[in-house]
């Protein structure tokens, strides 16, 4: 039996050399596989999964195995975004309620080391730090202390993943506010590079000539 490891976009397998010179010495049929893949990931469609395929290279039978995608993918695909922050502690993505991370949490739950839940909605809060993303209008360090402290006990407990309408739109709205902050600072930000741009290029120097004796 020979594994091959995949990376896949959910429902969008595509032909690739990486994968058919794996599968072309054994036979396979390659259009089979990866019409296969897709169905296998279609419900992750936006979203990057591992996928492993276990490959019988006398038979030529397959099976497919598709693995939890990464916590920040999960996170992406849940905020509708294509990327995470690149400077987190400057900009915001995005701005969770926690039966949102609940709801990740869940997903990841059976695929981590954490042996309680607690751990892993934890874990999933650190991503949500590391990637530029708020929770509850907070960020995600001081929600873990008032995890700590007790608060959301309820919603944990039951591992609550429906939103209230007026709580999103409280946090939609607090975001909003956030993205106009975000987009003044860039555009000032801009600016002020285009002026210093301008004021270091080089200024012609008048030309004279020289008298003839």
């Amino acid at each position: 039996m020979v594994l091959i490891k995949l990376l896949v976009e959910g429902g969008k397998m595509s032909p690739g050399p990486a994968v058919a010179q794996q599968l072309g010495p054994m036979g396979i049929n390659m259009g089979q596989v990866i019409s296969d893949v897709n169905t296998a990931t279609s419900e992750f469609k936006g979203v990057t999964v591992p996928v492993h395929l276990t490959v019988d290279p006398k038979t030529k039978e397959f099976s497919i195995k598709v693995l939890s995608p990464p916590t920040s993918e999960l996170i992406k695909k849940e905020l509708k975004i294509e990327k995470a922050s690149g400077a987190r502690m400057k900009q915001k993505v995005g701005n969770f309620a926690i039966e949102q991370v609940i709801s990740i949490a869940k997903s990841k739950h059976n695929t981590m080391l954490s042996n309680d839940f607690p751990a892993t909605l934890r874990s999933i809060i650190g991503t949500c730090q590391a990637l530029g993303v708020l929770i509850e209008s907070k960020e995600p360090k001081e929600v873990l202390e008032e995890i700590s402290e007790g608060k959301y006990k309820e919603e944990i407990g039951a591992q609550k993943t429906d939103i209230d309408p007026e709580k999103k739109e409280e946090l939609d709205t607090f975001f909003a506010k956030i993205t106009e902050e975000q987009e003044a600072v860039k555009a000032a930000a801009e600016e002020a590079e285009k002026v210093k741009e301008a004021s270091e290029e080089p200024k012609e120097e008048g030309k004279t000539e020289e008298k003839k004796e």
